[in-house]
């Protein structure tokens, strides 16, 4: 797979005045201080398909190949800016998984309360694993359906809202900042997203499974429009200059759902479930930090008897340098009014 090259800029404004004070122990900023990082990890969209295609077949499992990817970030003050790359070499066989190409692009920040987050995700080519039970041109040796143009995205903007002032999701990833004791908070996670999964105008179910009395499983496209509110809880422990913290919330969002034959479309409205499940630990001492991010973000439509779940992990971890930076005290002292304080992830 061409090795690809993604950009994530970050601008992270987050104004104090008085919402996070400095002076309290429960977290550490170095805003003064260059942060220099790298991370290595891997990125994922598997999903499914369940229907009663026939007595042996009850769902169907699409898998695509991944690269590992290798970051390169900096922040500081107020700025921040993050490069990454895809390495040659896929972690699974291009021989029974094909080739994915992929794009993901976010960017997220803090103002008080409200944390944001924005992401986009493009993945192109994947297997359907173990075609050949029905398939008759597959066998145990190459048992796998490739499709090149079977294209999952995503496209989500997504918001927490944290009732304790003093939970700082910048200290919670652990790169410009860190915890110095426990803390635990409820949230209100309201969510937007648009996502789907497509077939290149062909459908996405193979031809030997298509129900001819059910007109969706011959869709070319399955996707949907969700707009909801989930309500969680995150939780960080600190042991000397470990930290973990977890997130895990649970609720439905209102669904506009449609699905494609022959480029027609036809829509319907409803409930999906939604979970939210992070995971964010490491070791952080004022010089240093070492950080492991897990990341799932699971979406699914149901017409019927017709199930479609996709889960998008993303699995990364971080090691960086946080560096004094040498200033100019004349400079310094000629500034008469205290800047304003910017936060950033």
């Amino acid at each position: 797979m061409k090795s690809s090259l993604s950009i994530i800029f970050v601008l992270n404004f987050f104004f104090s005045y008085g919402a996070f004070d400095d002076s309290t122990k429960y977290f550490v900023r170095f805003k003064d201080k260059l942060v220099l990082y790298s991370d290595f990890g891997y990125a994922s969209a598997p999903f499914t398909i369940k229907y009663p295609f026939s007595n042996d077949v009850k769902s169907i499992h699409f898998k695509n190949n991944y690269n590992p990817v290798l970051g390169f970030g900096g922040a500081y003050k107020w700025f921040a800016l993050r490069l990454s790359f895809t390495l040659k070499g896929t972690s699974r066989s291009k021989k029974n998984f094909g080739n994915t190409r992929y794009f993901d692009l976010g960017f997220n920040f803090q103002i008080k309360n409200w944390f944001f987050d924005v992401d986009t995700r493009n993945y192109i080519g994947y297997s359907i694993k173990n075609a050949y039970q029905w398939n008759d041109t597959l066998n145990k040796l190459k048992p796998n359906d490739i499709r090149p143009n079977t294209n999952a995205i995503s496209l989500s903007i997504n918001t927490w809202y944290f009732f304790n002032k003093q939970f700082n999701m910048p200290s919670v990833f652990g790169k410009t900042g860190h915890y110095e004791k426990r803390i635990g908070t409820f949230y209100l996670k309201p969510t937007f997203v648009i996502h789907g999964i497509s077939n290149g105008g062909k459908p996405i179910i193979p031809i030997d499974l298509i129900d001819t009395l059910n007109d969706k499983t011959a869709s070319s496209i399955f996707s949907s429009v969700d707009l909801g509110i989930v309500p969680g809880y995150a939780y960080l422990e600190r042991y000397k200059n470990w930290q973990v913290c977890a997130f895990f919330g649970l609720g439905l969002v209102t669904q506009a759902k449609f699905y494609n034959v022959n480029y027609y479309q036809r829509g319907f409205l409803g409930l999906a479930p939604r979970y939210d499940i992070k995971l964010i630990g490491g070791y952080s001492a004022p010089k240093y930090f070492v950080f492991l991010n897990l990341d799932f973000d699971n979406k699914s439509i149901k017409f019927g008897d017709l199930i479609y779940r996709q889960s998008f992990y993303t699995i990364r971890l971080t090691a960086g340098l946080r560096l004094d930076v040498k200033k100019n005290k004349s400079i310094l002292n000629s500034n008469k009014q205290k800047p304003k304080r910017f936060h950033f992830l």
